[in-house]
């Protein structure tokens, strides 16, 4: 019995002793899980630069982009981006090859060589689309893993890419509206930056420039559309183009916004300034004439005429007939000193004052002689962006008051400052000579009917290695819109056109800018609000009767 007693004793302890093991196995066992547990989110919370999900979730989301009128240009969603992590696959080549399978862009050789590697975590590809994360899920592939990442997406590809810009993986504004607006769109507050563009306007703005640019064979082409008393830019269109959602893959020359960050010699569009400087310095005025019977030779140069009168002109007929005789002597009798002063108040002397960073400073001479004077009077010698030139314009429209141009949009009501920059008197009598360009001069073909245009053309002939190249032109023509009560102004510009049969061979502004400006206001005129006059002649006769002077007065 004593024996019995001693084995079941025995036997006691031992399952007791057991039992005992086993729990400090099982929680060694527990607390290992713990550790290699925490390791592992650790590491996966990890990135390649050392930053957490946690902190990640935890940045601010960037604020959608929109237009005026709420429409989305810019947004962020969140995709599935493919990682690797290189201890934990079983054969690179394979595994690579694989992948390539399914990810067709991947470079086979790079990636074996990443995978090799004793780096514990390597971007495989960012943002995938759903269908290509099914694929890659359906491979089954140990040591790959997928990752939530945002991603900007522009919604309108193509359409105003070089005003709404783009953005790095790491949420980064690089241009346009999303390098400009960068601070308010990071703030966190998730609410959307509008601009002041019209989606709709730069529709039509769009279409009808590649259309031109197509029918002309230009190698670019600019449209900008802008208030005249806000300063509110409504479209902005620089061709050729990119796709913001690939802008990575874009050539630079696509990137590059013409509209902004392009410069150039505007041609006869100065004229409208030499007028104004005749008629502010009392050089010229409305019916005296200027002796454009020669060719005029000043500096070892020979300015001409494209269509030469060969007889004196009037102020009205040196700009209708955009004679640069007569502006090299109008503006050689005001004087360097005053043509500067008039080209600084209206900001052409500078960059455009816009948000964009996109935005050059204009080429000027170095030597601002008798030879320069002449030139920039007709717009040769002196290099601006379209913006510029037609934030100038838009002064003239607004009674020589200078807005400047701007891509937030102004509330109802708001009052916008704005510098007076030329007496009313001569912004008017600048804008009446730019309606009879429309009715009687180079810019017919840009009348709108119904709407009254004013407007400028411009023909230069771009410089190259051996001087001035007549077979390279930039036209343009500038049109303020309606003539009778000026709310926009429309610039468009065409680089290097070719003339057709259509034209007769010409690749003037008159011929090819013109008539791609007046179809435009025939579209975007409804858009923007603007009344069509069904008897314009009618109309101008009422206003001359109700704010023209009164029976007593005539006497």
């Amino acid at each position: 019995m004593t024996r019995l007693l001693r084995l079941e004793d025995d036997e006691a302890e031992a399952v007791h002793g057991s039992r005992t093991r086993l729990a400090v196995m099982g929680l060694a066992l527990a607390l290992a899980f713990c550790v290699l547990g925490v390791r592992a989110v650790d590491l996966a919370a990890r990135g390649p630069d050392g930053a957490t999900v946690a902190a990640a979730m935890a940045a601010p989301v960037r604020g959608d982009i929109v237009d005026r009128n709420g429409q989305v240009l810019a947004t962020t969603l969140e995709t599935h981006s493919l990682f690797a992590d290189p201890a934990l696959v079983w054969d690179a080549r394979e595994t690579a090859e694989a992948l390539a399978s399914v990810l067709p862009g991947l470079d086979i050789e790079a990636l074996t060589r990443e995978l090799s590697s004793r780096r514990r975590f390597v971007w495989v590809q960012r943002n995938l689309t759903p269908r290509q994360r099914q694929a890659v899920f359906a491979l089954g592939l140990p040591g790959v893993g997928f990752r939530t990442e945002p991603r900007r997406l522009y919604p309108r590809g193509r359409l105003a890419a070089h005003v709404v810009g783009y953005s790095d993986r790491d949420m980064t504004g690089l241009a346009g509206a999303e390098r400009a607006f960068g601070a308010a769109l990071g703030s966190g507050d998730g609410r959307p930056v509008a601009l002041s563009i019209d989606m709709g306007v730069q529709f039509h703005v769009d279409e009808v420039l590649r259309r031109y640019m197509a029918e002309f064979r230009a190698i670019g082409a600019v449209g900008v559309v802008m208030n005249v008393r806000t300063g509110e830019i409504m479209a902005m269109v620089s061709l050729p183009d990119y796709d913001a959602n690939r802008a990575g893959a874009a050539r630079p020359e696509d990137r590059l916004n013409r509209a902004t960050m392009g410069v150039y010699e505007m041609g006869s569009t100065f004229k409208a300034f030499t007028v104004a400087l005749a008629l502010e310095t009392g050089v010229a005025g409305l019916g005296q004439t200027v002796d454009a019977r020669q060719p005029l030779r000043i500096g070892g140069h020979t300015i001409r005429d494209f269509h030469a009168q060969n007889r004196r002109m009037t102020l009205e007929e040196i700009f209708t007939h955009s004679s640069n005789i007569g502006a090299s002597l109008i503006a050689m009798e005001a004087g360097a000193g005053a043509q500067r002063d008039l080209l600084s108040r209206l900001r052409l002397l500078e960059r455009a004052p816009v948000e964009l960073a996109e935005s050059a400073d204009p080429l000027l001479p170095a030597r601002w002689g008798p030879t320069e004077t002449a030139t920039i009077s007709y717009g040769h010698g002196i290099a601006v962006s379209p913006l510029a030139t037609a934030a100038a314009f838009a002064a003239i429209a607004n009674g020589g008051v200078y807005v400047p141009p701007t891509l937030q949009p102004v509330t109802p009501g708001e009052t916008v400052a704005g510098e007076r920059v030329l007496a009313p008197e001569v912004a008017q009598t600048v804008l009446d000579l730019m309606r009879e360009v429309v009715t009687n001069g180079t810019g017919r073909r840009a009348e709108a009917e119904g709407y009254r245009v004013a407007g400028k053309t411009g023909t230069a002939e771009k410089p190259g290695r051996g001087g001035y190249d007549r077979n390279r032109n930039l036209s343009s023509f500038t049109a303020v819109f309606p003539y009778d009560d000026p709310q926009y102004v429309l610039l468009v510009m065409l680089d290097e056109p070719r003339g057709t049969p259509a034209t007769y061979g010409y690749a003037t502004g008159g011929w090819t800018a013109a008539p791609a400006a007046g179809e435009i206001i025939r579209r975007i005129a409804p858009i923007l609000g603007v009344p069509r006059d069904q008897d314009p002649d009618a109309r101008a006769a009422l206003l001359r009767a109700a704010f023209g002077p009164s029976p007593e007065q005539a006497q």
